[in-house]
């Protein structure tokens, strides 16, 4: 695997989408995705980057989307770099290990968020008081009487924004917004069930959802350690902030050096870029082997 960090692709094929993450190009009549080694954090896309980061993400979404695929239909078409296009070949030192082609869908704008603890964003909100559907006496990082649905907007810049169920029907039908609700959920347990007896806690996670006509597919990436928060089991306990195998690393680390989240993000250590990518392939490791 090269050593050297992907940061950008600039392959010969029509550029669909660059994310804060993934190049996405237009092939035939699919969409190749191709996970880079950026990491974002606060909505903005970090000048450092991680070294085999697109690659352990690629591999654990693969492995989770097919672990899924009973539950709902997701929009791979395959992983195998050998199955895609001829005019992929010349490509394959970029490509393998860290894409994907997959079909394309029409973009249901919404982040289903689950969370099944007292984490992240939610535990400041609980702090702050401005939260009154949860009991009192919480302490951080603690369990949560039923997984919650807390889905957002999804802004192609700038900061996601909160959506009540009712503000999710409105936006995307009430019949939708159920299924988009229930499925979440059912995703959400059936994938802390799986990881719990791997010794890791799913504490919340995103999904993302497209159309292909009438059907719904899972779509973009699945419970990665970018989209989730991931902790031992075994490092544990309610009341303290959990030791994080995914993004809550970096994110503490930029709150800790005390950048404002609004301009320029500072580069990241030598020590925090190694241990990142170490966190990432730790998770990888325990949840698929």
């Amino acid at each position: 695997m090269n050593q050297h960090p992907l940061v950008k692709t600039s392959l010969p094929f029509k550029l669909f989408k660059r994310g804060k993450v993934r190049d996405v190009y237009e092939i035939d009549d699919s969409l190749l995705m191709i996970a880079t080694d950026r990491i974002s954090a606060f909505d903005h896309v970090l000048p450092s980057a991680i070294p085999h980061k697109g690659a352990y993400l690629t591999q654990l979404s693969n492995f989770w989307f097919n672990l899924s695929k009973g539950i709902i239909e997701n929009h791979l078409i395959t992983v195998d770099i050998n199955e895609f296009p001829d005019q992929l070949k010349p490509f394959q030192e970029v490509l393998q290990g860290r894409a994907v082609l997959v079909r394309a869908t029409k973009y249901i704008p919404v982040e289903c968020v689950v969370r099944g603890y007292l984490a992240g964003g939610l535990w400041k909100e609980y702090k702050n008081k401005s939260v009154t559907y949860l009991p009192e006496g919480l302490r951080e990082g603690e369990k949560l009487p039923e997984p919650l649905f807390t889905p957002t907007t999804k802004a192609e810049k700038g900061h996601d924004l909160p959506l009540s169920q009712k503000e999710m029907a409105n936006l995307v039908g009430a019949k939708l917004a159920n299924f988009l609700k229930k499925i979440s959920i059912s995703l959400y347990k059936f994938a802390s069930t799986f990881a719990e007896k791997r010794g890791i806690i799913i504490a919340d996670t995103k999904f993302e959802f497209g159309k292909i006509g009438d059907r719904i597919l899972l779509i973009d990436e699945l419970l990665t350690p970018d989209s989730s928060r991931y902790w031992p089991l075994d490092q544990y306990k309610a009341g303290h902030h959990p030791f994080s195998l995914d993004k809550q690393y970096v994110r503490d680390y930029l709150e800790r050096v005390g950048w404002d989240k609004q301009g320029e993000a500072p580069e990241l250590p030598e020590e925090v870029i190694n241990e990142t990518s170490q966190r990432y392939k730790e998770i990888l490791y325990k949840l698929t082997t």
